[in-house]
């Protein structure tokens, strides 16, 4: 267990899927494509960067339905940071429309080493 799961008490693990789209109103047509293509390869750029930020370890990864699906472990009050932000924050570009959280459970050991993106 790391010196940061000791010291901070009960660890936890959620699986998270986020539902929503990129907003382009008001842009050209190749200004809504690229901002489609880029949010499809970078959101979890953000995501990664929150997580890292916070200290929590797991994955990312862009579903072929166009939500977002990962799973976040860590110290508890870490973990539900995350949650808040993953349901109201995202990345610059999206909009959530709704964050689903399953699984969440308290675990004895972290699965992952760090936080990084799935393809």
């Amino acid at each position: 267990m790391s010196a940061l799961a000791k010291a901070s008490g009960a660890l936890k693990s959620v699986d998270y899927e986020v539902f929503g789209r990129v907003q382009g109103g008001g842009l050209s047509v190749l200004s809504v494509l690229a901002l489609i293509v880029l949010s499809h390869y970078f959101p979890n750029q953000y995501t990664e960067q929150e997580a890292k930020k916070l200290g929590v370890v797991g994955w990312v990864k862009n579903t072929s339905q166009g939500t977002v699906t990962g799973q976040v472990q860590g110290p508890e009050e870490k973990v539900n940071e995350m949650k808040s932000w993953l349901s109201k924050v995202g990345s610059p570009s999206s909009r959530i429309d709704k964050t689903n959280f399953s699984n969440e459970k308290e675990i004895s050991k972290l699965d992952f080493s760090d936080f990084n993106t799935r393809y």
